[in-house]
């Protein structure tokens, strides 16, 4: 199974309070995101948004210029489903974001709750920074958050890389500099916890 196909299975199959990462509302994402201070008219994408509400939430702070980026159709269309007349303040794309054709210096926020510890091999995760360095416009913000180094190293069926502070920056660069960096625990839906590490980075 390829991996649009497997994510179609699990957004097709699984109500969204059914998956492990789950959350009603990204708090920390959002928090980031405001720290980042680049106000409602930045613009910001969501790569690998899943079903989540984090767009639903900056819609309601006033962003204005956002993104939604999914390898899953069904995800990219139940989200714009939930939305309802507000999906038209959005631009959405289906696509690999390893292979994704992504304007150059288009956007001021990067963000990404749990798509790059599915990466697992090299090349996927070079592909996937060439594509924040060559979207985000200079001085820009990534914010990723990834399993931590007590995370899960399996999660949907799939393999995943844990991070600590250190090797998720070095995976980066020296064009990054480390802003801020945390480890928080993530209840899932079903009374398990899972480690999540969340870096905020500036694109130098």
């Amino acid at each position: 199974m390829d991996t649009q196909t497997h994510w179609d299975k699990v957004y097709t199959e699984k109500a969204p309070n059914q998956v492990s990462w789950y959350r009603p509302h990204l708090e920390t994402s959002l928090d980031l995101i405001e720290q980042a201070g680049v106000g409602v008219s930045g613009s910001i994408i969501d790569v690998g948004a899943g079903e989540c509400t984090l767009v639903d939430d900056l819609i309601a702070r006033g962003y204005s210029e956002l993104t939604v980026l999914d390898i899953s159709q069904a995800a990219i269309a139940a989200s714009k489903n939930r939305l309802g007349n507000a999906a038209e303040r959005v631009r959405w794309l289906v696509a690999d974001i390893t292979q994704a054709e992504l304007e150059p210096s288009a956007y001021d926020v990067w963000h990404d709750r749990a798509v790059f510890h599915f990466l697992t091999a090299a090349a996927d995760r070079r592909a996937y920074i060439r594509q924040v360095v060559r979207s985000l416009r200079h001085g820009g913000h990534i914010i990723v958050s990834a399993f931590g180094p007590e995370g899960p190293t399996r999660c949907s069926g799939l393999d995943a890389v844990r991070y600590d502070e250190q090797s998720l920056h070095a995976e980066f660069g020296a064009n990054f500099r480390l802003i801020s960096s945390s480890r928080h625990l993530h209840e899932t839906p079903f009374g398990t916890t899972q480690q999540f590490l969340d870096c905020h980075c500036v694109l130098q």
